[in-house]
């Protein structure tokens, strides 16, 4: 237990703008120290000024969001050698139970306590940029999808004869021609109000385009940097790479391969009834994570031998395409998770 490696574990519920800070005994969990300081560099060195004060022999910190608003925090105990444990929301038991930011800091304390293993510390820089990168690429999809709706809806109630010419025009053609419009300022204004819209939608697509390949090229570099076995894998692109490698994050986060498909929502949940006995998938998890097993397997039921043999023989069995679906998706996550934790991987 973590109890008998410690002597003291400080829990910390952080927020934007401040940090609350739980400092609890290991061995009775009773609490001996809390305070609350500024969610910047000079809160932080004061964090571990308290620290040294009030736990000075074998401590940790038990930080909730270090992905996020803890994120500061956890940067800097891991660069000062402290030891930080990542460690998920603390739910309260029941909504009768009193909450504050200090008591939440205590009860994250007790919570890694409570457990026999906890996940080694976040890894920052090339990973941290990885995930950034991840994020504004999704963002830029999205808006770039809203712009091709807008334009398409845009296209379907405009007047003749422009919709017309428009309507049979691929998208390429279409974004380019929209992007070339020029609006006469002294004919009709419901005509020039549509062409100045499409025009901007064009641009904006065009744009957001360029904006979100620029980021797959960057991706990518990192990706066969972080993890270059990952992207050797037969249908496993950056991007479904970056995927799986961010979920699993780093060596010693995820337990086993099994904790790491039950992450995927892969792994097999009984859903047998009388005489029939199968199973299903879990419809939980990262989601992400399981898209991007789902792309990878779709893409090699078409080039990659070995799983269309599978499939047929799984056909063969009495499985329909949905159950082998389900198995080949739970033989990848166990081969993927393999894979990440043996190869040398970069910091």
């Amino acid at each position: 237990m973590l109890a008998d490696e410690l002597d003291y574990v400080i829990g910390v519920d952080p927020h934007r703008d401040t940090c609350a800070l739980g400092f609890v005994q290991a061995k009775t969990g009773g609490v001996t120290f809390e305070a609350e300081i500024r969610a910047n560099e000079a809160g932080y060195r004061k964090a571990l000024s308290l620290a040294v004060r009030h736990a000075p022999d074998r401590r940790a910190w038990a930080i909730e969001g270090t992905g996020s608003y803890g994120s500061g925090l956890a940067r800097f105990l891991t660069a000062c050698g402290e030891r930080v444990l990542e460690i998920g929301r603390v739910k309260r038991e029941s909504r009768s139970q009193p909450k504050t930011d200090a008591i939440d800091a205590v009860r994250a304390a007790r919570s890694a306590l409570g457990k026999k293993r906890q996940s080694h510390p976040r890894s920052y820089g090339e990973r941290e940029a990885l995930r950034a990168l991840m994020a504004t690429r999704e963002g830029a999809l999205r808006a770039k999808r809203a712009g091709l709706c807008q334009l398409r809806a845009l296209i379907v109630s405009c007047p003749e004869p422009l919709r017309s010419s428009l309507a049979p025009l691929t998208r390429a053609r279409l974004l380019a021609r929209l992007a070339r419009l020029r609006p006469d300022s002294r004919g009709d204004l419901e005509l020039r109000g549509t062409l100045i819209s499409l025009r901007a939608l064009a641009l904006r697509v065009q744009t957001l385009t360029r904006e979100e390949r620029e980021l797959k090229r960057e991706i990518e570099q990192l990706v066969r940097k972080l993890a270059p076995s990952l992207v050797r894998e037969v249908g496993v692109g950056p991007i479904s790479a970056a995927s799986v490698f961010m979920a699993w994050s780093h060596s010693g986060r995820i337990r086993n391969e099994a904790a790491f498909a039950r992450l995927a929502g892969v792994a097999p949940v009984p859903a047998s009834s009388g005489q029939v006995v199968r199973r299903r998938l879990d419809h939980g998890g990262d989601r992400k994570l399981n898209c991007a097993l789902h792309q990878i397997i779709v893409s090699r039921k078409k080039v990659h031998r070995e799983t269309i043999a599978y499939v047929e023989r799984r056909i063969s069995e009495g499985k329909s395409k949905r159950e082998a679906m389900r198995c080949l998706k739970r033989y990848l996550a166990r081969h993927l998770f393999r894979l990440l934790e043996e190869a040398p991987l970069a910091a």
